[in-house]
This record gives structure tokens, sequence and C-alpha cells, in this order.
């Protein structure tokens, strides 16, 4: 398994759940689910095998090298079969904050959505506020899943802003809706 270098521990468990450094090997059921799941991603054409694995060789590989990269992707598994993924993206070392992704295997998306997502939020506010110290974490959504925000706000995140009609879908425009929760132990 990979690690992080300026990552002390590299897995995050809550059994039979936990987070590690993304893996080669998920590329594929990655790359599958955001497919399917275009909808909601910041993603303007589905990915080829060949994107991914330039994205994998270029961009993924390349984390592990970096002191501060501007993200950090996991492997979500429930007994370590993947099945999802996301991380801290777009982030900001000087100010101590970063946007969470998540992806999660598209047959799970039903019932058992608000479960893994409250369940990675735990796993990735390990890796940001214990792990990393940083100030803030936040969500940025499309307003097209509003199941979404019940599963932050159980978290312990709040709605900070609403972005109108900020993105363009299926013709017509949309709001972004941004959740964040603080590092109160900073």
């Amino acid at each position: 398994m990979r690690r992080y270098n300026f990552l002390t521990n590299s897995i995050f468990e809550q059994e039979p759940f936990a987070i590690v450094p993304i893996r080669y090997e998920d590329r594929f059921a990655i790359m599958k689910w955001r497919n399917e799941q275009i909808y909601h991603l910041r993603q303007n054409k589905p990915l080829t095998v060949e994107d991914q694995e330039n994205y994998f060789k270029k961009v993924v590989e390349n984390l592990f090298e970096q002191d501060r990269p501007n993200q950090i992707l996991f492997s979500y598994l429930e007994n370590e079969v993947c099945i999802g993924y996301g991380g801290l993206v777009h982030i900001n070392w000087i100010d101590r904050n970063a946007e969470i992704s998540f992806v999660l295997n598209s047959e799970l998306q039903g019932e058992d959505f608000h479960k893994h997502w409250c369940v990675f939020l735990n796993l990735i506010e390990r890796v940001a506020f214990k792990e990393l110290h940083f100030h803030k974490i936040f969500t940025y959504a499309f307003d097209l899943r509003p199941h979404l925000y019940k599963s932050l706000e159980v978290s312990g995140f709040h709605k900070e802003a609403t972005l109108k009609e900020h993105c363009f879908f299926e013709s017509s425009y949309k709001d972004v809706i941004i959740h964040a929760k603080f590092n109160k132990n900073v």
C-alpha cells in the first residue's frame, strides 16, 4: 500500500469501513462510478480507460511525492473491498481548509447512501482535523441531491452558503450549496 509522506497514519478505520491512500487497483471501478454519476460531478464528459490511466500515472502518482499536494485521495473500503473513493480536494494549505469529495459505488446510492456518507465524513474529518490540523472542511454540491444535506447536518456540518444559479445542468441553472465544519481544536 502506498503512503502519503505527510500523514502519520495511512489507514483510518470505522469497522468494517476504512479509507486508505487511493489504490491503483481501484481506478476502473472509480471510473465506472464517475461516469454513471457524471450529473453531480464537475466532469464534462465520460472518462475513457486512457483518461483514467493518464490521470493515475500523471496526477495521482505525483500526489504521493508531494509534501503539500492540492488533493489527498483515498479508496473507501468495506471489509477491504473498494466501494467508493474521495478525499480532500482544492486544498488551501495557507488557510488550512479543503473541500470534501466523495463518490460511492452507484449500486449503494439508495438507502445505504446516508450511512456511507456519514462514515466517510467521520473518517475524512480525522484526516483533516486530527492529522493535518486543518481549520475548516466543506462540501460544494450542485443542488440536485437534497438527501445529501441530511447526512451533512447529522455529521455536524452547517449550511454556509448558496451560490444562486451557479451551474448549468440539463438546460437550466442550478444552485450550489456549501456546507462547512470547523475544527474546534485549532
